[in-house]
């Protein structure tokens, strides 16, 4: 089973890396950009029996920093 984490910052957590984008996309030109934040995608290939309980235990202890991050976990469709 194919499942993507995606991780980003809480809010009101400062995000350099979201405000140096926002800065360089300015620079080139680009208007209308309120704000930028920048998290990550995280993609695992586990097995079809892996349970929610085991993955919410993955963002906890390993993929996600519980303290300034929020995680969400998609499950993906197999063809």
């Amino acid at each position: 089973m194919k499942v993507r984490i995606h991780v980003s910052l809480k809010p009101g957590v400062l995000d350099p890396q979201g405000r140096a984008v926002h800065h360089a996309l300015e620079g080139l030109g680009f208007t209308g950009v309120k704000d930028v934040r920048v998290g990550r995608l995280i993609e695992l290939d586990v097995a079809d029996d892996t349970t929610d309980e085991a993955l919410d235990d993955m963002c906890r202890k390993l993929l996600a920093n519980m303290v300034i991050e929020n995680y969400r976990i998609e499950k993906l469709e197999t063809a």
